[in-house]
């Protein structure tokens, strides 16, 4: 699977991540009230930041967004655990500026990263903290299901939800972002 390609919407495009979009990133990400709900709830500082950066670049899948209106970078995403035996890969570490919150970009963002997934894999899945309801809610508007929980690799408790391909959660994913 090709986890760093190159998406691009009516609203954002999604590129690979590289080690010199760190400022504009972390300008976004510095934002507190982005991770109030989030079970790892320091990631505006700036060196807890820094350690999440570095895990993204090292990853291989992470994608910086950018909004194609303005050119400025809004948030990112990752492909994440990729597995060919289980068709399955993981879509996750997404987080918009607030001044794009609100559905329709995200759901372009994730439209446009199961799109792509779902020409790999058959399956999705997402890791989304148990008190996060705004990613819940999100990914729930997908389609996704929630199917279980576990413990995320920062020891935070979690529910798995799941997508599928060939599926009616599937066919969900092809809707356009005014659609979501």
């Amino acid at each position: 699977m090709i986890r760093q390609p190159v998406l691009k919407g009516q609203l954002l495009e999604l590129r690979p991540l590289r080690a010199e979009d760190f400022p504009d990133l972390y300008a976004v990400a510095s934002d507190p009230l982005i991770w109030e709900q989030h079970p790892h709830n320091t990631r505006y500082q700036e060196g807890v930041f820094k350690k999440f950066f570095s895990d993204a670049l090292a990853s291989g899948g992470a994608l910086i967004a950018i909004d194609s209106e303005t050119g400025r970078v809004i948030g990112s995403s990752r492909y994440d655990g990729y597995n060919q035996e289980k068709s399955q890969v993981e879509i996750g570490w997404t987080f918009l500026a607030r001044s794009h919150w609100g559905g329709i970009y995200n759901g372009e963002m994730k439209r446009l990263m199961l799109e792509h997934a779902f020409k790999f894999v058959k399956n999705v899945v997402f890791v989304i903290g148990i008190q996060n309801f705004r990613s819940q809610k999100a990914v729930e508007k997908l389609g996704a299901v929630r199917v279980g929980s576990t413990v995320d690799s920062g020891g935070a408790d979690c529910f798995v939800y799941h997508l599928e391909r060939n599926g009616v959660t599937g066919q969900v994913a092809t809707r356009t972002a005014t659609e979501q």
